[in-house]
């Protein structure tokens, strides 16, 4: 008596080998790497007319949520993907991603940045100081470009009111960083955008603080 041997069938072979392949591929993703702004560079040093820490006349603000794009409001990077300036395609970055959403990243490093150039206190954090103003600040990130390994470009608005007298100042800047290559040089050229315009709001505080008109400087580059 013979005993007959059963082959596999073809298609289940192939499927043993797209699964192994799926594995194995699996393995060798790349992986998602974390960013953010907080700390990604120095801090401004604090300005001439800053208080010394614990004063009782420290400068107070209030730094409201930054509105951004919606298509930024995510956790992945967004940069420009030609490197043709006039190009309107974008790349969404899935394994370049923000440790929070990005107007999330931009809220706290442009209050690390005012709270370290102003000797400020900020109140949205708490602590509010009694009997002192607060310096409400509202920023709209209006436009940005990300070139990797090229530049970044970035325009913000901003008001300030003082909490007071209702005295309010405004303004518009344009900012751009050349950055070297790597996803690490586009962070720090970010950061380095809001640290410059965070040394713009800190100058129309101390205009408010000290009863003078702000002034309104649009530009920013380096």
């Amino acid at each position: 008596m013979k005993l007959s041997r059963t082959r596999p069938a073809a298609g289940g072979s192939l499927l043993a080998g797209i699964c192994v392949l799926l594995v194995l591929a699996a393995c060798v993703a790349a992986p998602v790497r974390f960013y953010t702004l907080a700390g990604a560079a120095p801090l401004p040093a604090p300005r001439q007319t800053a208080p010394a820490p614990g004063s009782a006349s420290r400068v107070q603000f209030e730094l409201a949520p930054v509105g951004v794009p919606e298509r930024l409001a995510r956790p992945q990077m967004v940069v420009r993907s030609d490197a043709d300036s006039s190009s309107a395609r974008v790349s969404v970055l899935e394994q370049q991603r923000w440790s929070s959403p990005f107007d999330r990243e931009l809220r706290d490093s442009f209050g690390l940045a005012l709270a370290a150039s102003l000797g400020a206190n900020d109140v949205s954090r708490g602590g509010q100081l009694p009997g002192q103003p607060v310096y409400r600040i509202a920023i709209q990130m209006q436009q940005f470009d990300a070139a990797l390994d090229q530049q970044v470009q970035a325009s913000f608005g901003w008001t300030i009111t003082r909490s007071d007298n209702n005295d309010i100042a405004i303004c518009q800047a344009v900012a751009t960083q050349p950055v070297g290559p790597g996803m690490e040089e586009l962070v720090h050229g970010i950061h380095r955008l809001v640290v410059h315009t965070a040394d713009r709001i800190a100058s129309q505080i101390d205009a408010l603080q000290g009863g003078r008109v702000p002034t309104c400087d649009r530009s920013a580059s380096s």
